[in-house]
């Protein structure tokens, strides 16, 4: 929490929230939808059944009369207390569908779980906080359908989600939204100078509207890169898509990696979709190296490593940090075996507590990105509710003063409200980093290495965010 920030006084305004402020993209969600989580629109649809997210043509919700307009009674005399919200909406795009679908299941239950608790604890503003659930499949195109829905026909007050092949080709159009996007998506190098507050949170005339509460490719393929040279791997094959995840992924790590004094002797990029990737690793093991990385989306990086195993080409393999998921081990077996994998460590400050609820709200595979979504939704929560009102530029000044430095450490939304009702600034520390945002909107976090066995991921070291840290300048 910065002590100079000029809207610090928004907490102050009214403890109990008695008066909240409606604008026009701040719609209110419908009355009759509170508490409702994980609706999932397959179709992509635009919601206009009005029943769904109160998407029926109107603002969704009964519109609360401003101080110069309470309603006095017929005789001029008692003015009636305005009154706040039954629900209040945030939108998140999600890969119900597509190539990255399997890591769907722990986003969205982590969200839900942060829901629950939120609404358990009072809500944001007094209110329910309602999320609605719309599929995108990672597909730019419908991504911004979706965007357009929620923020057009659902009447969201902010957004909960977007992949890195999302945010970049959309990056003009997320801008000319005014809508904040707190994502636990996004790994792309293209947000390590864009998103956040550019560190006036009271001012949004510098914001890029984009916070994300994972750590970026920039922070985690310099883990990689560490412990490839650590382990004196000084020479390196790499084997990429060319989708934007996968070619922003293999460029940071070999910038990390050559940063550290390491040799590229072979890159290849192959198309998605092949049916043998044989041809691309011959050419890719023509060249003498030490070890190799891969980095293709699950459906993908299975051929390719079946092709790999089959061909006996042998070399130590580091995987990306997409491809942590037990799908992986189902898909390749034995294949894939000794492999290592560098991703975000789960492991942050409040993750002890949230693991065991997250176990007890579901059966899904926890990852990264899930903890991750656990923290985007708690951090908007508390932004709406120290903001005082639900105008998504309200919501963006507060998204960084709630999680910054000072004030009264908190680990759930309810520990943050209450601070915020007794008057007192609050440093939300979550599950998977200490959620301390940059001025660009990015979170700085360990980094995990595992290794593929035939029980699983087993993390073998960690590297600090601290190392990596010193070694990263714009961030």
């Amino acid at each position: 929490m910065h002590g100079n920030d000029p809207h610090s006084d928004r907490r102050t305004r009214t403890n109990r929230r008695t008066f909240l402020k409606l604008t026009g993209t701040g719609a209110l969600a419908t009355a009759g939808l509170a508490g409702c989580v994980g609706t999932e629109d397959g179709d992509g649809g635009d919601g206009g059944d009005g029943g769904d997210g109160g998407s029926d043509g109107g603002d969704g919700g009964t519109a609360t009369p401003t101080e110069d307009e309470s309603m006095d009674g017929e005789d001029g005399g008692a003015t009636e207390t305005p009154t706040g919200p039954d629900s209040v909406l945030v939108g998140q795009p999600a890969a119900v569908t597509g190539q990255w679908d399997f890591l769907q299941p722990a986003v969205s239950q982590s969200a839900d779980l942060a829901v629950q608790e939120i609404n358990d604890a009072g809500g944001p503003l007094d209110a329910d906080l309602e999320l609605k659930r719309r599929d995108t499949a990672v597909d730019p195109q419908q991504a911004r359908e979706v965007v357009r829905q929620f923020v057009n026909n659902d009447g969201a007050v902010a957004i909960n989600g977007l992949f890195s092949s999302e945010i970049t080709p959309l990056w003009d159009f997320l801008q000319e939204q005014s809508m904040p996007v707190v994502t636990p998506w996004p790994g792309t190098r293209f947000l390590d100078t864009r998103g956040g507050d550019k560190g006036t949170a009271g001012d949004t005339g510098d914001d890029e509207w984009v916070w994300r509460t994972v750590i970026g490719d920039t922070v985690h393929t310099a883990g990689a890169a560490q412990a490839m040279v650590d382990n004196d791997f000084m020479t390196m094959g790499v084997f990429n898509g060319t989708g934007a995840g996968e070619t922003g992924y293999a460029d940071a790590f070999v910038d990390a990696y050559e940063n550290l004094g390491g040799t590229v002797a072979q890159r290849v990029e192959v198309p998605e979709g092949e049916s043998s990737y044989q041809s691309q690793l011959d050419r890719l093991f023509d060249a003498d190296f030490d070890a190799w990385v891969l980095a293709l989306a699950l459906e993908d990086a299975t051929t390719a490593i079946q092709n790999w195993s089959q061909g006996g080409y042998g070399r130590q393999l580091m995987m990306e940090d997409g491809l942590m998921s037990p799908d992986l081990i189902d898909a390749v077996g034995e294949a894939a075996e000794g492999a290592w994998i560098a991703a975000g460590s789960t492991q942050g400050p409040n993750y002890g507590s949230f693991e065991s609820k997250f176990n007890e709200a579901g059966d899904a595979d926890i990852h990264t990105w899930g903890v991750a979504s656990y923290d985007a939704t708690n951090v908007l929560a508390l932004a709406i509710h120290r903001a005082g009102e639900t105008s998504p530029e309200a919501i963006e000044q507060n998204v960084g003063p709630v999680a910054r430095e000072g004030g009264t450490t908190v680990s759930t939304f309810a520990e943050g409200k209450e601070a915020l009702d007794n008057g007192e600034e609050i440093n939300y520390e979550g599950a998977v980093t200490n959620v301390d945002f940059t001025q660009h909107g990015n979170v700085w976090g360990d980094v995990a290495v595992s290794q593929v066995t035939p029980d699983g991921f087993e993390e073998q070291f960690s590297i600090g965010a601290d190392t990596l840290q010193e070694n990263i300048e714009q961030y």
